[in-house]
């Protein structure tokens, strides 16, 4: 909103108005008001929690100092929906489809949470929303992704992109595209482009592509899977395309979800997975280091870096009061948002390939229960009795219980509970920039 009343208020030349209009210092103001918010409101949250009684129930699986977290507040991921909305509101341009895109997965991924723990908090039931009807949801918000994608004349990826880099610094320089550059950087690109004649309307196409460290120019095309060629293969490719949308975004807020067991570990992981996609989606938003870095140009994406820039900073201000010892817990209403959130922005900026290793720990996490479960079920069938591969899942319970008969027994000493968080960041920050190192290998 403040964008858009100083975007108004532009004709009246108001001293530093013009700093409104740069995607980095915007994504910078909403970076730190989501972090104060969360700061602030967090302390009333967590209190009025409290005097609700909305506490978390613990069941005793044997983890060290598992039954004194009994009665820790629960639906904390309220303070980061908060915070999030109140500071993209503020300083995003509320035109953007991808702001609006994110902002609806926001609220839809929130509200799925939030009705799961309202099950388990306020209507006792330990199992909160059957796994069904989370299945159906995600599903549901991933095929109107999908179409979305598809058929908005917005989400568009700009081809041809060769720029002369000191032309382009030399037309900023000189103060000729002042008033591109009073809107956002990539206006300024904008105008040097159609000034040389260089950015043509064809450029600009529907595309299936997205980018994949390894090959050449690193892209993928999902075409590339289809078996049929013509009309039907068009057909093809973008359903393809849609059912890997369905496969992130279910993959992603089941996987946060599963990570959330430990005092600030989804909190702080995500955190800096959420700093690496917003770095992403400024780059694919500004043609010059699009092209440097050899990775498409998606016009508007930039603005997806204030809304991360936001979330990023909404997450710190929650860790203040989640880290070890939490007091209190996100519950499904923040782990289903941040994991839908993450899918959501890596599609949109053609970066959901590079997934599997930017969310490392997630992934291993999500692994680490389906290889539990089907061997479990498997050495039952065959012997009768159910067989483990590792002591406990998700795989960070595994370094807290002691020793017990599993094929995977080490460490045989359970590990304090901070120090495999603050490991598990560690890992975390490893993938992050070795995703970061991808993008300069083909």
């Amino acid at each position: 909103m403040l964008y858009h009343l100083f975007e108004a208020l532009k004709e009246f030349d108001i001293p530093g108005q013009g700093l409104m209009s740069y995607l980095t210092f915007r994504a910078m103001m909403a970076s730190v008001t989501a972090m104060l918010i969360s700061l602030i409101i967090g302390k009333r949250i967590i209190r009025w929690l409290q005097k609700k009684q909305i506490g978390e129930e613990i069941r005793d699986l044997g983890l060290e100092g598992q039954m004194q977290k009994k009665g820790t507040p629960t639906m904390g991921g309220i303070i980061i929906f908060i915070a999030i909305m109140v500071s993209v509101l503020l300083f995003a341009d509320l035109t953007n489809i991808y702001i609006i895109i994110l902002l609806l997965t926001t609220v839809w991924f929130a509200g799925l949470g939030f009705t799961d723990d309202y099950i388990k908090v306020f209507k006792h039931n330990k199992e909160g929303l059957s796994e069904k009807g989370k299945l159906a949801s995600q599903v549901l918000f991933g095929l109107g992704l999908g179409l979305t994608v598809c058929f908005s004349p917005d989400i568009v990826v700009r081809e041809k992109i060769q720029v002369d880099e000191k032309a382009a610094q030399d037309t900023v320089l000189s103060g000729k595209t002042a008033e591109a550059a009073a809107s956002q950087t990539l206006d300024i690109n904008t105008e040097f482009r159609v000034k040389s004649g260089e950015w043509k309307e064809e450029d600009v196409v529907k595309s299936t592509k997205t980018t994949l460290p390894f090959i050449k120019d690193h892209e993928f095309d999902y075409k590339w899977l289809s078996p049929f060629k013509g009309a039907f293969g068009w057909y093809c490719k973008w359903a393809i395309y849609v059912l890997m949308i369905v496969l992130v975004i279910t993959a992603c807020s089941n996987g946060t979800n599963l990570t959330d067991g430990m005092d600030g570990l989804t909190t702080g992981t995500s955190t800096i997975v959420v700093a690496v996609l917003g770095i992403f989606a400024y780059l694919s938003g500004n043609i010059i280091n699009a092209q440097y870095l050899n990775i498409m140009y998606i016009p508007g994406t930039g603005e997806i870096g204030v809304f991360m820039a936001a979330f990023a900073g909404a997450l710190i201000g929650f860790l203040w009061h989640n880290s070890y010892p939490a007091q209190v817990f996100m519950g499904d209403t923040g782990s289903l948002m941040i994991g839908g959130l993450i899918g959501v922005c890596a599609i949109l900026i053609r970066k959901e390939l590079l997934l599997p290793v930017l969310c490392g720990v997630f992934f291993v996490e999500t692994l680490s229960v389906m290889i539990q479960r089907s061997y479990f079920k498997y050495t039952k069938k065959r012997y009768g009795t159910g067989r483990r591969v590792f002591k406990m899942t998700p795989l960070h319970h595994h370094f807290q219980k002691e020793g017990i008969q599993a094929l995977v027994t080490k460490p045989a000493r359970a590990l304090p509970e901070a120090k495999i968080v603050v490991r598990f960041w560690i890992v975390g920050i490893i993938l992050a920039v070795l995703t970061i190192a991808l993008l300069k290998v083909r």
